[in-house]
């Protein structure tokens, strides 16, 4: 069976070499729609991986809070705050999974330079823990970042709502909000640093402080939510079932349920990618049927003297199923090593992307290179090209034999 399948292989190669130009075409063809599929894919599946990082990095792979902090709005500031944070946070980081457990306070309030009043979005941390576990994802334009046990109030600004206050490091601001009892209080703080989001409409409105200034400020011990990062993003789910039997009467989610962008931007380019290589199959198809069409034409009459002489019409269309194969595979193959070529040379030779709408920054190109994926393309491809020939072989390799010898 094996030297008889070996044998039409060969057969089969021979034939696609009669006409070479056409053939090359054909595989060229094939080659640059695999590649195409596989640049896109690689694209897509590199957003996909750098937005659910950014996601659980800016969250946590896992935020746990009482439920109403997800459910509904507060009517003052933290009347949906965790008490007993110290506690909470000990046993938190005796699992094996968490790596680090972060504490956030999330307020909005006004900010003033005594001209010139502003709403704020403000966020309170732990300036050592968040910006060692978080790594760089502000950039720093102007002053330093906060450090903890730092005896001034001190805040970092958006770009622009520090542009709105002419409010640069070293300045004096005033910060007023509504306390966790509904009173209002002021508090005067000093900037430490600037920084920059990329997305402009929230360095207009961003504030970051210590937690202990939010705490003074608001005049509570409690904090919004608990942000609990783990081992690595396999641990999420895992990690999800266990601190939820623990702690029934809070709820823990993943960063996946508050990562709103990334939902949006896997359904957007899902769709967009989806039609993108289903419309380049159809023409890689469309392209070894017309080839494959016009040799059988061509060798019509070879076929009904093949059949003349005994050989079968399966025998017959097992070859050109095996045609198509070569010129789809060859085409395949190439294509996946070009894929593979241009995704290497991204990362030996960066190349910045513009940035995207409400971005301000852009950023690298890279292109994830996914065994599966290559695989699966792969047979799609040599399936595709060898039903494609078979559908277009089934009528002349079924034609009377008189008929055949007598096509011109």
């Amino acid at each position: 069976m094996n030297i008889a399948m070996n044998m039409w292989l060969k057969f089969a190669i021979q034939n696609t070499l009669r006409n070479r130009r056409r053939s090359l075409v054909t595989v060229s063809i094939a080659a640059l729609g695999t590649a195409a599929i596989l640049l896109a894919g690689g694209f897509a599946l590199y957003t996909y991986e750098a937005l659910a990082q950014a996601a659980a990095r800016t969250t946590g792979h896992l935020i746990l809070g009482k439920p109403e902090q997800f459910t509904r709005d507060e009517d003052t500031p933290l009347q949906n705050g965790l008490d007993n944070v110290a506690a909470l946070r000990t046993q938190l980081l005796a699992d094996p999974a968490v790596r680090q457990v972060l504490p956030k306070v999330e307020f909005s309030g006004l900010i003033s330079n005594g001209d010139k009043s502003t709403v704020m979005m403000a966020t309170g941390v732990e300036p050592d823990s968040e910006f060692g576990v978080k790594g760089p994802f502000l950039t720093i334009t102007a002053g330093q970042v906060l450090s903890s046990g730092s005896p001034d109030a001190e805040i970092m600004l958006g770009e622009g709502l520090a542009r709105s206050l002419k409010a640069t490091p070293g300045s004096s601001l005033t910060l007023l909000a509504s306390t966790a009892e509904g009173a209002m209080n002021a508090m005067d703080v000093r900037v430490k640093g600037i920084f920059s989001t990329g997305v402009p409409d929230i360095d207009k409105r961003l504030v970051y402080t210590d937690i202990v200034t939010a705490q003074r400020l608001l005049v509570t011990q409690r904090v919004s939510s608990l942000g609990i990062f783990l081992d690595r993003m396999e641990s999420t789910a895992p990690a999800q079932q266990r601190l939820a039997a623990e702690y029934p009467a809070l709820t823990v989610q993943t960063w996946m349920d508050q990562a709103f962008f990334y939902k949006s931007v896997r359904d957007l380019y899902n769709r967009i990618f989806g039609a993108l290589g289903l419309i380049i199959g159809v023409i890689v198809v469309f392209v070894v049927t017309n080839a494959m069409a016009m040799a059988i034409i061509e060798r019509t009459r070879e076929i009904g003297t093949l059949r003349a002489m005994g050989t079968l019409p399966s025998q017959l269309l097992r070859t050109l199923a095996l045609e198509g194969m070569v010129l789809g595979g060859v085409g395949a193959v190439a294509g996946a090593a070009l894929s593979l070529g241009v995704s290497v040379m991204l990362y030996v030779v960066p190349v910045n992307m513009p940035p995207p709408p409400g971005r301000s920054v852009g950023y690298p190109l890279n292109i994830s290179i996914d065994p599966s994926m290559y695989a699966v393309t792969l047979v799609a491809m040599v399936l595709l090209t060898m039903v494609a020939s078979s559908l277009v072989a089934r009528k002349t390799v079924n034609m009377a034999v008189v008929d055949a010898l007598a096509h011109t």
